[in-house]
């Protein structure tokens, strides 16, 4: 289990002395995957995020900013270096270079630099959660009589570093805790999404909030109902083939079938085969890692 603990202290000054803050191979890595979280794993001024990132001051320290959590970004190492010692509005204003990578990124300065406010405003509350149920879960799950050994988030990124994997959910779960070499990961992963059962919505709208057309009140047509996952297999037409997927129902028997490979439309319902009820659950395989 990944006991995830974050140090508050620590967060609001990460800069705290202490042999308990100075020793280990973990220093400062919780701090920094708060904020990778935080701001997307993207540069929090370009939007950029397939590139190195670092810790980044909002206001600088030359201009008495504190190294609290509340002051500090993650920035690609152009952002970083163009933005130095400049107030945040003056940076976004007429640094050209920051222009060009939001141009390059289809992002407005204006829109950006209110989401950066904005999000330097937000609060540590989620911190504050997982800290306050971590140990109820820890609990619950020594209570199955299972053993139960524990890791924190910055082990479980150390390990994932060290053993040059890379960062999926999946991945992330089978580095959690202390252990020395990790086999066998490059394996498909099943991506389970809650999707809901539905609307009680009857119809859609505008952008105006006036009605667009009315939905149809039976949940089932021909035994089929929205959601459902079905393998159509057409024998003839310009869809000839095998189609499998989940399925959009319509009152004329004629669906749509949301296929891996994108939608295919107007499927004759005779044509459709059930394969599993629609449990308010997405199921989508992702394809094993090559690395």
């Amino acid at each position: 289990m990944e006991l995830v603990r974050f140090d508050l202290q620590k967060m609001e000054n990460p800069e705290i002395s202490g042999v308990e803050y100075q020793q280990g191979t973990l220093l400062g890595y919780e701090v920094r995957e708060y904020l990778l979280e935080k701001w997307g794993r993207e540069c929090a001024y370009c939007g950029t995020g397939d590139t190195p990132l670092e810790i980044e001051h909002v206001v600088a320290k030359s201009r008495d900013g504190s190294s609290r959590v509340s002051n500090l970004a993650i920035a690609c190492h152009d952002c970083n270096q163009a933005k130095d010692s400049q107030w945040l509005v003056d940076f976004f204003a007429a640094d050209k270079g920051l222009k060009k990578r939001l141009k390059a990124n289809g992002l407005s300065a204006t829109v950006r630099l209110e989401r950066v406010q904005r999000q330097l405003k937000l609060p540590l509350r989620d911190v504050t959660a997982v800290n306050a149920t971590r140990w109820t879960l820890f609990g619950t799950m020594k209570a199955t009589g299972l053993p139960v050994a524990v890791g924190s988030g910055g082990r479980t990124k150390y390990n994932r570093q060290r053993l040059g994997i890379p960062k999926t959910h999946a991945l992330d779960a089978a580095c959690v805790g202390k252990f020395d070499t990790l086999k066998g990961w490059r394996v498909p992963t099943l991506v389970i999404k809650a999707m809901g059962r539905g609307s009680y919505q009857r119809t859609h709208l505008d952008k105006y909030g006036f009605p667009r057309g009315y939905l149809m009140r039976q949940k089932q047509v021909q035994g089929f109902q929205t959601g459902d996952r079905v393998r159509a297999i057409v024998p003839a037409g310009k869809k000839t083939g095998s189609h499998t997927g989940r399925v959009a129902i319509r009152k004329t028997g004629s669906f749509n079938i949301q296929t891996e490979q994108g939608a295919v439309q107007g499927i004759s319902w005779r044509h459709c085969t059930l394969l599993q009820r629609g449990d308010g659950y997405g199921y989508h395989p992702l394809p094993s890692i090559q690395h």
